[in-house]
Parts: C-alpha cells; structure tokens; sequence
C-alpha cells in the first residue's frame, strides 16, 4: 500500500485518515494538520522523508500560476526542503490541470449553464485554471483576490487584470508569511463574513474552501459552491445556509474531500517520476487513466 501524507499550517479538527484505490492501487491517505505552527509541520516533514510515497503541503500554496508563469512561495520552498528523499507537492499542478476540466464536465454531464451567471472566485490567482474555464464557459467573474486576501473593497472583473495584479504583486506577497493573506490554524474554522453582497449577488461561489467558509454571509440560499477539502461537517454547514449544489473538485475519499495537495501526491506516486519530471498533459493523463471526477452532490 502507497501512502501520501497532506502536512497542513490548517486546524488539527479538520485531520482525516481513510484508504482508497487509484489506478489498481490502493493508497493510505492521512491529513495532519498543525494549527499553523510552520516548526511542527517542518518536523513532521523530516520524520515522513523516506518514509511514505509523496507528502503534500496543505494550507499554503508552494506555488501559484498566472497565465504561463509560476510563482514559488518562499516560506513553502523552505518547509519542502526539509525533505531531501520523498516528492513534496502542494496541489498547484491539479489546480492547473484538473480544475480546468471541471466547469466543461459539469456542462456536459450535469448540463449546468454558465453563460451569463455572475461567479464569484474568492481568491482566482490560486485558481486561474478554474477561472479562466468559468470565463470560457460565459460567466461574469468577480475575482475577489483583493477583498479576501487584503481586505480591500476592489473587486477585479477580467483575466488580463487578474495577471496584472498577479504579475506585480505575485513577486511581493510569494515573499511574505501565507498567514499574512490565508487563513491558518483556527482562523480556517472562524466566520467573519465580508463583503457579503458580492456573495448574494453571485450565482456561483468557486474557489478555496477557508475563504468561502471563513467570509461567507448566513445566506447562501441556491447557490452552486465549486471547492474541495470539505468534511461532513462542512457539508451541513453549507446546507444550513441554504447552498443547494456543492461541486467538489477532489473526488470523496473516505466521506469528504481532501485538499488538492493530496490528490497530486497520489497522482506523483502513481506515476513513479518526481514532481518536477511531471507536465500539465502527464498529470492530464494520469487523472483520466486514474477515473478521477469531480463530486457533485445536491445539498437541497
């Protein structure tokens, strides 16, 4: 049995351990998260190195795309190298890759319309792939990179502003700590909603699941949610504020889905290569020789 482990800076109350088959093989999949205390996670990423098949950054990004650049976080670099034998992956090549995928299957599967609908990406520089597909399939996009990132009440409406605000400021913020900008630890669990209007107004809320979960107003009624690393609990939260259709992009591994770092770390392990020896089109078919789909479930 392969394993993958996900060292996460997110809550310990969100830890899971559960066991699934991919391609023919099957995977112990555990997620460990350490309330954002970057020594711990630095410690559990030495006593794992050489221990399991891939390790997984979860609550902060390694690295960030916009367009055909690629952004390295250097507080991520410093904890991935604390293992020198095992892959460390942080989900960003299947946020470039299969997230992409996800707005065309729900087309063409579910017949899900877009065109037209107003689709709030609550952070869209972490999610261009996903952002570019709901633009292509005819949505009017609020990226609120600024707004739930910052803080500031400056809502961006199309993809060349989304990579010119990634291209000045993506250089800066790569350099600062992600809980400057990122929920951790408990934050992940706290709700403190903003800019709520963008919300009611948006007929899709797409994007990470700790912004949504922490930003999110009391009424979510009708909307349809595209995320992933969501539990059972959060399932019911979100059916609590009326969301009817929650869209994971990770498929459900043991009653909930796990972060896209895990599934990467799956997909690195299944493929025997290094991360850095793996392209967009190895990891493409890699998710189709694998089966893998995004989970659909009406919540109302």
């Amino acid at each position: 049995m392969k394993q993958v482990v996900s060292i996460s800076l997110g809550s310990s109350k969100r830890n899971g351990t559960t066991s699934v088959v991919f391609g023919g093989q099957e995977f112990l999949i555990k997620r460990i998260g350490t309330d954002g205390n970057k020594q711990a996670a630095a410690q559990l990423i030495r006593e794992l190195d050489g221990q399991v098949d891939a390790i997984g950054l979860g609550g902060t990004d390694l690295y960030i795309y916009a367009g055909s650049k690629r952004y390295t976080f250097r507080e991520s670099a410093g904890l991935a190298a604390n293992a020198q034998i095992t892959p460390v992956v942080d989900g960003s090549a299947i946020k470039n890759t299969l997230e992409r995928q996800v707005v065309p299957y729900l087309e063409a599967q579910y017949r899900l319309s877009f065109k037209d609908k107003q689709a709030l990406i609550v952070c869209a520089v972490d999610r261009f792939g996903l952002a570019e597909a709901l633009v292509r399939a005819g949505s009017r996009p609020v990226f609120g990179d600024l707004m739930f990132g910052l803080g500031l009440p400056i809502p961006i409406h199309t993809l060349n502003g989304l990579a010119r605000l990634a291209n000045v400021a993506a250089p800066v913020i790569t350099k600062l700590p992600v809980s400057f900008f990122y929920p951790t630890g408990d934050k992940q669990t706290q709700g403190t909603p903003r800019f709520a209007s963008y919300f009611r107004d948006a007929a899709i809320i797409a994007g990470d699941f700790h912004f949504i979960r922490r930003y999110m107003p009391e009424n979510m009624s009708d909307k349809l949610v595209i995320t992933n690393t969501v539990t059972t609990e959060d399932e019911v939260l979100l059916k609590q504020r009326g969301v009817r259709t929650l869209v994971t992009t990770t498929p459900e591994m043991g009653g909930r889905s796990f972060g896209t770092n895990i599934l990467e770390g799956v997909l690195t392990a299944l493929s025997g290569k290094r991360p850095e020896q793996l392209t967009a089109g190895d990891y493409t078919c890699l998710i189709e020789q694998a089966g893998i789909k995004p989970r659909v479930k009406q919540l109302i």
